[in-house]
């Protein structure tokens, strides 16, 4: 059996054991990674001469007898929106295509403190925002299971190279479900954990009180172990939650006694597809099956999830990404072009006899920054600038931000009230199957639409994680989502073991050996 059929757990007790070296493991993936992901194209970079020297380096540690950590010679890849020190930080956009932070995020210095190979940095929609992996500057990502198919965004990339085995382990974030529904499309276990529980410290914002770093793997096992080594308060971070972090990988493997299961009935009503809606039905009687009770609950507001969402995300990050201006770092205009803009208007407006107009021309640096930021945001990026803008101007703040605020706050307590009767939520977590390439580029709304069952964990701030439960009859993924109140991570791997130690759906992969 090839290394990169092997979960990461059992690719580390291979490494402990001395069966299997960090070098000839990273040198398996990188193979993987040259012969497939021309296709998948799941990576922006990767960095061989980097990943090797780090493998050898912790071969010679652990022959030397030395304390290893965690994840000691695992390979890791990284959704490019974490800065990596001296290594290019583009987060899928031209204005940070030649970017080279000066610093590590708090996620990639942990992952380094526990004995990690970073093997390269996964593509993503621009700065988050989208739900295919189309949104990049650089290229587009496939879904291993059907190459015209969309790996989900904006973790595509993070998702796709688990699917294909081009990394054991990868790390996405999730903003309003993107790390969950490419791991639904991808067939893949993907986590978001709640909000403070992994330092946000070096991820490169698009709303900050919705972001959040988590782990992508086969298994949620390798979730367990991947998550153990990233989570923990973070001083950097004024968001990170200082509470204990439990080990993660002790516990997952203790029964559930007396789970209570959560249907929430709004997860189950028109637009979900008939095959994913019979999918997770099964995988309720799976758990029921182990002796958990199932019924069903309320969650009200959760109608109001995209919208409240859509106004929130998009004010958030119209304000964080004011700072690319083209001054400081990042994409800025050619002189040559902006000279070529202004010598066009000038003869435009001489050829109208406008003498007002010409003597009012903008000359100055605002040119420079209005012409480097149209040129160095994508559609997307601009179209969510200036939904987020509009919604914060003067006379719509209160009617549109302050209100969507308000109903976040009721979408939270309509998880607080269920989760006085229920331990977990269980449902979808996308409502269809993966879709075509190109098939949403010119529909937006609907696009957005494919947030509906993950958009509301984000809101709540609480954790969620979504598992491979079935495959459709054009052969693609499906995913079920469960949701967990703030800070209940061990519950909620625990009941995804204890799901996939019943089925093999974790185990099925695309044809990309």
């Amino acid at each position: 059996m090839a290394v990169f059929e092997s979960t990461a757990t059992e690719l580390l007790a291979d490494l402990t054991s001395g069966a299997l070296s960090a070098a000839e493991l990273t040198r398996s993936y990188l193979e993987q990674i040259e012969k497939h992901d021309g296709a998948i194209g799941a990576f922006l970079s990767v960095d061989v001469d980097r990943a090797l020297l780090r493998a050898q380096w912790i071969d010679q540690q652990r022959r030397a007898g030395k304390q290893m950590g965690l994840l000691a010679g695992l390979p890791v890849a990284i959704k490019d929106v974490l800065c990596t020190k001296q290594w290019a930080t583009t987060c899928g956009s031209r204005m940070l295509e030649h970017f080279v932070p000066p610093y590590n995020a708090t996620v990639v210095e942990k992952l380094l403190a526990a004995g990690a190979v970073l093997i390269g940095k996964t593509n993503m929609d621009e700065f988050a925002m989208g739900g295919s992996t189309e949104n990049s500057a650089f290229k587009r990502t496939h879904n291993p299971w059907s190459l015209d198919h969309t790996p989900g965004g904006s973790s595509g990339g993070a998702a796709a190279c688990v699917a294909g085995s081009l990394a054991p382990l990868s790390i996405g974030t999730d903003t309003g479900g993107s790390i969950r529904q490419p791991a639904a499309f991808c067939g893949v276990t993907g986590m978001k954990p709640t909000y403070g529980r992994v330092s946000r410290y070096g991820l490169v914002a698009f709303a900050s009180s919705l972001d959040q770093a988590g782990p992508l793997a086969k298994t949620a096992e390798d979730i367990a172990l991947l998550l153990e080594a990233i989570a923990g308060h973070d001083p950097l971070d004024s968001t990170s939650a200082d509470v204990p972090t439990p080990s993660y990988t002790a516990s997952i493997r203790r029964p559930l006694d007396g789970l209570r299961l959560g249907i929430a009935r709004e997860h189950f009503g028109d637009g979900l597809d008939r095959q994913v809606d019979a999918a997770v039905r099964e995988a309720i009687k799976v758990f029921e099956s182990r002796g958990a009770t199932v019924r069903e609950v309320s969650l009200p507001h959760s109608k109001y999830a995209i919208a409240t969402y859509y106004i929130i995300a998009p004010c958030e990050a119209s304000s964080n990404l004011a700072r690319y201006d083209g001054v400081h770092y990042g994409y800025r205009t050619e002189e040559k072009s902006m000279l070529a803009e202004l010598a066009e208007e000038r003869r435009v407006l001489e050829a109208a006899g406008d003498r007002e107009k010409l003597e009012s021309l903008d000359t100055s640096l605002v040119r420079m920054y209005r012409k480097t930021r149209s040129e160095g945001f994508g559609a997307e990026v601009k179209r969510r600038v200036m939904l987020g803008s509009y919604a914060l101007s003067a006379g719509y703040y209160d009617a549109y931000y302050v209100k969507a605020l308000k109903v976040r706050r009721l979408i939270r307590e309509d998880y607080d009230a269920a989760f006085k009767d229920v331990d977990l939520i269980i449902g979808p977590t996308t409502a269809t199957p993966a879709f075509k390439l190109g098939e949403m580029n010119e529909d937006p709304l609907t696009m957005y639409l494919q947030d509906l069952y993950t958009v509301s964990a984000n809101l709540a701030g609480i954790a969620a994680i979504s598992v491979p439960c079935g495959i459709a009859t054009s052969g693609l993924p499906i995913g079920l989502q469960l949701q967990a109140p703030p800070f209940e991570e061990e519950r909620l791997l625990r009941a995804a073991y204890m799901f996939q130690q019943a089925t093999d759906w974790h185990t099925k992969k695309p044809n990309v050996q």
